[in-house]
């Protein structure tokens, strides 16, 4: 239905398609007594509810992009290197297809007029003869508009299939109408409307209905304070008027009060002015006297101003002199002093040369100390690590000779006690022997 209204309106430009969010705009602002009107979601969760926002998102894009066929067939030339051939061969058939329905309409429109006026005056049998052929004209108009439905369609589908056709053509959206930019504000809105509903919950929308219903309510209540407030007002306003015309009556006895106080004033002006006369001519006289007095004063102070000048001179031609000799001795101390500081800057650029030098040389001896170091530092480690093996080394020595010291010794104590076993069984054996003589011996001589 949208297509058909605005296939031969030039609308105005609207916000992109691409750009356009399925989330709810979430105030940053902290939480207000509308609060239940706000919905508590703010993306829509289920694959219907995105299909219905993006249906409508798609339709608003398409009623942007119709809306701007008559402004791209006017600028056809401008537009010929942009846009590819189909796009705007179909736009021109279009828009022919578009003119030719205006101007059939517009005559239309004419010839109803026409007979609108012509109705009183002419005969009700030509006059209905009329009406029907109208009618038939009007009937013959609606294969133009299936025409224009299809070719509405068929500039869609180009630009669609085209998306840098489509994003050049929303470019030149200046040429939108205003009636269109209203009715692509009103499908906004109703976007809006609509993803409000989606988002609301039915739990939320009583909890809506029934805050609304408060609020009524309370505005009712609101209400009953207002008009009860006007009547108080309407009274004090009765009250306020009875005491301005009291006023009004007191500031005429006052006005009236003023006016002979004016009669009087002006009498005692005529006499402070004859006064003031009289006063200023006295103080004329005084001022003349005073006047000739001051010039007196003024002749004395001229010529004791002359003396002065006359001293001053003198003495500021001494201290010209004496400034004169100054500024050529200060003169002569910064020429000194410039050719002092010229050597002195040659001499240190001469130094910082040579203090760029030896930072360099000092560089590189750091850089060889670095290397020093890293050299000593792994000498070092060396070292340690051999000691370390070296100390192990002797302590296994003197283990070693220890326990082969313990060895001999076991060995030389195994030796003794095995001498000393045999000559004990030597020993013995030998008395056995002494006592088996010595018994024989003692029988022999019985």
């Amino acid at each position: 239905m949208a297509l058909d209204v605005l296939a031969v309106a030039p609308l105005y430009q609207g916000p992109d398609i691409n750009r356009m969010r399925l989330t709810a705009e979430l105030s940053k602002k902290p939480a207000s007594p509308l609060k239940p009107l706000v919905p508590s979601k703010s993306k829509l969760t289920t694959i219907e509810t995105k299909r219905v926002m993006t249906v409508l998102d798609e339709t608003i894009h398409k009623v942007e992009l119709v809306t701007l066929l008559s402004h791209l067939a006017s600028k056809d030339e401008a537009l010929e290197g942009i846009l590819g051939g189909d796009v705007r061969r179909a736009v021109r058939e279009h828009e022919d297809l578009c003119r030719s329905l205006l101007d059939s309409v517009a005559y239309l429109q004419d010839k109803e007029r026409r007979l609108q006026e012509e109705e009183e005056s002419e005969d009700e049998g030509w006059l209905r003869d009329r009406l029907l052929s109208v009618q038939l004209q009007k009937s013959n108009l609606l294969p133009l508009m299936g025409h224009i439905r299809e070719s509405t369609k068929d500039v869609l589908r180009l630009l669609l299939d085209n998306p840098q056709a489509a994003k050049l053509s929303e470019t030149h959206a200046l040429g939108r109408s205003a009636e269109a930019q209203r009715f692509i504000d009103c499908l906004m809105e109703l976007r809006g409307f609509l993803f409000e509903k989606l988002l609301t919950s039915p739990v939320e929308a009583r909890e809506k209905t029934q805050f609304i219903q408060d609020v009524s309510r309370q505005n009712r209540r609101n209400q009953d304070i207002i008009d009860a407030l006007e009547n108080e007002l309407a009274a004090s306003m009765k009250n306020r008027d009875a005491e301005v015309e009291k006023e009004n009556f007191v500031i005429q006895e006052l006005k009236n009060h003023l006016h002979q106080v004016l009669r009087l004033s002006e009498n005692n002006l005529l006499r402070t002015k004859q006064e003031a006369e009289k006063q200023q001519k006295a103080d004329f006289r005084a001022s003349q006297a005073r006047v000739a007095k001051i010039q007196q004063e003024i002749l004395l102070l001229r010529s004791q101003h002359h003396n002065l000048v006359v001293e001053n001179r003198e003495a500021e031609q001494a201290l010209r002199k004496k400034k004169y000799k100054v500024e050529t001795e200060i003169e002569n101390w910064i020429q000194k002093y410039d050719m002092e500081m010229g050597e002195k800057q040659d001499e240190y650029e001469e130094l910082d040369i040579i203090h760029k030098e030896e930072k360099v040389q000092l560089e590189e001896l750091r850089q060889r100390y670095q290397v020093l170091v890293e050299e000593f530092a792994q000498i070092r480690a060396e070292r340690e690590v051999n000691a370390k093996k070296k100390t192990e080394a002797e302590q296994e020595m003197l283990r070693m000779v220890r326990a082969a010291t313990l060895i001999q010794a076991v060995w030389k104590g195994y030796l003794v006690r095995s001498v000393l076993r045999s000559r004990k069984k030597r020993s013995k054996s030998k008395g056995r022997g002494k006592k088996g003589k010595e018994k024989g011996k003692g029988k022999g001589r019985k």
